[in-house]
């Protein structure tokens, strides 16, 4: 988790004045020196990976095992979705790396992907947060053959 955290100049409160702003306090001063914000280690992760999904190219994320278990877990009501499997973050307090592990379209050129994930997570992850990504780590696990069939999404019998 990491704290993103300012306090008004001359902050005289036992543990305070961790950064000490010049300028106005009080009622005019800016709403971003009252307070602190918090953002999860899960926060960047699910913003990691909608960015890198919605990247053309990439047919899903996690490695074989990952893919196969987030399958089950998706099925069973109120476990929560994928969203962040194939995901890890490394979250400090102002910079962030995050590691991927994907599955590309089968013709798709593997370079130019990793390169519009990379610049897609970076983009949503620095918007979203306010954090510095220092990398983006991408790993291709598995390639997807378009004669590869899915699992049915009901799991039944067609």
């Amino acid at each position: 988790m990491t704290d993103i955290s300012t306090s008004a100049a001359g902050d005289t409160r036992p543990g305070g004045g961790e950064t000490a702003l010049k300028g106005r306090t009080g009622a005019g001063a800016l709403a971003g020196t009252r307070g602190k914000t918090t953002i999860a280690d899960s926060v960047v992760a699910k913003i990691a990976g909608m960015a890198a999904r919605e990247v053309p190219g990439i047919h899903n994320l996690g490695a074989g095992m990952a893919r196969a278990i987030g399958a089950m877990r998706e099925r069973v009501p109120g476990a929560g979705g994928g969203v962040t499997r194939g995901v890890k973050v490394e979250v400090g307090e102002s910079q962030a790396a995050v590691d991927l592990d994907v599955v590309v379209e089968y013709g798709v050129s593997i370079v130019d992907v990793a390169g519009d994930v990379r610049t897609d997570v970076i983009s949503a992850v620095e918007r979203m947060t306010g954090l510095e990504v220092v990398e983006v780590n991408i790993a291709v696990d598995d390639v997807h053959l378009p004669d590869e069939e899915e699992e049915p999404e009901d799991g039944r019998v067609r």
